[in-house]
């Protein structure tokens, strides 16, 4: 396989090479490959996280509970910020 690179990336990977992290711009590559497949995984999860809970939620309105807007908003906010420090 030959992937064409711009001369930005290939100066990035060149870069990481020189540092003497990786041995050769394949592994820079299966590297960020690597990472590319971590993070679609890790949002993959957040998804379903998400779809999950917003089914409970239209559940609980079927059986016609109550919904508190200051706690809905409450675990958004709790959760926005759980997601920003793992980010971080």
């Amino acid at each position: 396989m030959n992937v064409s690179l711009t001369q930005e990336l290939e100066r990035f990977v060149q870069t990481k090479v020189q540092s003497g992290r990786y041995n050769s711009a394949s592994e820079v590559v299966r590297e960020a490959l690597r990472l590319l497949e971590e993070s679609d995984r890790a949002r993959a999860a957040q998804l379903a996280e998400f779809n999950a809970e917003l089914g409970r939620r239209l559940a609980s309105l079927d059986r016609g509970e109550r919904v508190d807007p200051v706690g809905v908003r409450n675990r958004l906010r709790r959760k926005s910020e759980e997601r920003r420090k793992r980010r971080a």
